[in-house]
């Protein structure tokens, strides 16, 4: 009799004891009293989850139909057969299950070691600071929700709908502080290519996100940086500006007052005895705060037509020559370097030029009083082009070791010009350190403020304002600058005329005047 054996279903194993299990078979094709019965020779437990089993026939419930032996035996044969078949069948089955089990075993080992490491860099980026050779140093990192970062469905709507072929061709991309930083090449000017970049994102997302246009420190390639908006915001300081800038302010008009009376510097503690004669120091005060003022109105009317937003300017004060200048922030994001030069430039060429202007009228101008102050020649030594003017316009009167009396005018628009001069020094967030930025780029400005720190650690060993200026650079205003929005193209050359010509003037005015005033001195060298 042939028993074939059809399954309905997966086979499930019901245990009845700890070391054998009960498994019926319904063939479709057996009688209804015929219900052979296998007992598995291994423990129910080991059975996997395909119910891959190895039975043997124990018995039957039936009586046998006949006795025809040789009927017997080949039905017994022809189940043997059909078991084989099936035990074959699972075993192929089951193999392969298993070898795709260790797969996805491995597959997802592999995905959660990535993740991990993903989640650790986001963590550990999270608590610093960017660093200056990033391509967007000066931003702090914040903590983001999943639903803040940009998502993968928009990060391919970035690349297909808003770069492009005839902007910026993204080759590669990689999360960056919440945005996405894409690599790749940029086609045509860079000006250009950043507007219609921008458009194309404004006209997709709104307000939601940032364009950055900037070049790479790594490999000094172009590279494109979208971030959300909700990273850029300001910090809010604990004391309200206009209230810290105003004690700064009144320190400041002190210690300007104080600077033109010298006979209370000597003896702070009676200024307060001698406020009559703290009223001397005024004029002065008010011609270098002149100067001062002209410096910061053309940084805010220039900002103004550059759309820069500024903070209330601090008034630094100085002991040593009334006032450091004044550290502005900038609270938004310039547009490009062009604007950026435009804006650092315009304070110390007001400044320059008004002092020059004030320095010129000293010169020609007799004292008032018909005494003036009295000062020695060497006094000259310490500029050079304030010296060499000097030289110039009072010629043979002008010699070493002998006194000479000036219009007092001289001195006080001296202290401007070197107000002005040594918030042109090229470093860190200076006027110097944003000309220089706009000039030659991030880079060049970096070393550039490297090498004018070094250079003022080393004149403060004989220059007490050189110790406490680069004391305040380092602490205050090293930088880095903040990112542009675009930060690939080159200002036009006439400004670039402008920016070189205040790191010029900033330099002689800075330099010493090597030179001796007497002309047998010079001829007998």
């Amino acid at each position: 009799m042939n028993l074939p054996a059809s399954f309905q279903g997966r086979v499930l194993p019901f245990a009845q004891c700890s070391s054998c299990s009960v498994i019926h078979f319904r063939p479709l094709a057996f009688p209804a009293r015929v219900v052979p019965r296998w007992s598995c020779n291994f423990p129910a437990n080991q059975l996997s989850r395909f119910g891959k089993a190895v039975c043997k026939m124990s018995g039957t419930d039936t009586e046998p139909e006949s006795g025809n032996s040789e009927t017997k035996d080949r039905s017994t044969q022809n189940v043997e057969d059909h078991l084989k078949a099936i035990e074959s069948l699972i075993g192929n089955r089951s193999h392969k299950d298993e070898e795709q089990s260790s797969s996805v075993t491995m597959l997802e080992s592999e995905t959660t070691e990535n993740r991990t490491e993903t989640n650790t860099g986001t963590e550990e980026g999270n608590d610093y600071e960017v660093a200056s050779g990033s391509p967007l140093p000066g931003l702090k990192s914040q903590q983001l929700d999943e639903s803040m970062r940009i998502s993968k469905e928009t990060i391919d709507i970035l690349k297909d709908q808003v770069f492009g072929f005839d902007t910026f061709f993204v080759t590669s991309q990689e999360p960056y502080e919440g945005g996405v930083l894409f690599k790749g090449n940029l086609r045509g000017q860079a000006s250009k290519s950043y507007e219609k970049i921008r458009n194309r994102l404004q006209d997709r997302f709104g307000d939601q996100y940032k364009l950055f246009l900037l070049i790479n420190p790594e490999d000094d390639q172009p590279v494109a940086v979208v971030v959300p908006k909700i990273t850029l915001q300001p910090d809010v300081t604990a004391v309200p500006e206009w209230f810290a800038a105003g004690a700064f302010g009144l320190v400041t008009i002190f210690t300007l007052m104080l600077r033109n009376v010298p006979a209370l510097q000597s003896n702070f503690l009676s200024t307060f005895d001698n406020l009559e004669l703290l009223k001397d120091g005024l004029p002065g005060a008010l011609v270098t705060a002149f100067v001062l003022g002209a410096h910061e109105i053309s940084h805010i009317l220039v900002a103004r037509g550059s759309e820069i937003k500024l903070g209330v300017p601090y008034f630094v004060p100085s002991w040593q020559i009334g006032s450091f200048g004044a550290i502005t922030r900038i609270l938004n994001i310039v547009k490009n370097r062009e604007d950026l030069l435009k804006f650092a430039a315009a304070g110390p060429l007001a400044g320059f030029s008004l002092g020059f202007l004030l320095l010129l009228l000293g010169f020609i101008l007799p004292p008032s009083d018909g005494l003036g102050t009295v000062v020695d020649a060497s006094v000259f030594h310490e500029s050079f082009l304030v010296g060499g003017i000097a030289k110039l316009l009072l010629g043979d009167a002008l010699k070493e070791g002998t006194a000479i009396s000036l219009n007092p005018l001289v001195i006080w628009s001296w202290a401007g010009l070197l107000i002005n001069a040594i918030n042109s020094i090229p470093a860190g967030e200076l006027d110097g350190g944003r000309i220089s930025f706009a000039l030659w780029g991030r880079k060049v400005s970096s070393r550039l403020t490297g090498v004018s720190i070094v250079l003022l650690g080393i004149s403060s060993l004989f220059n007490d304002v050189a110790f406490y200026w680069v004391a305040l650079i380092f602490f205050l205003q090293r930088g880095p600058i903040s990112p542009l929005s675009e930060e690939i193209s080159e200002p036009d050359n006439k400004y670039v005329s402008l920016g070189v010509l205040v790191l010029l003037l900033s330099l002689l005015i800075c330099l010493p005047y090597p030179v001796p005033f007497n002309t047998e001195i010079i001829s007998s060298l």
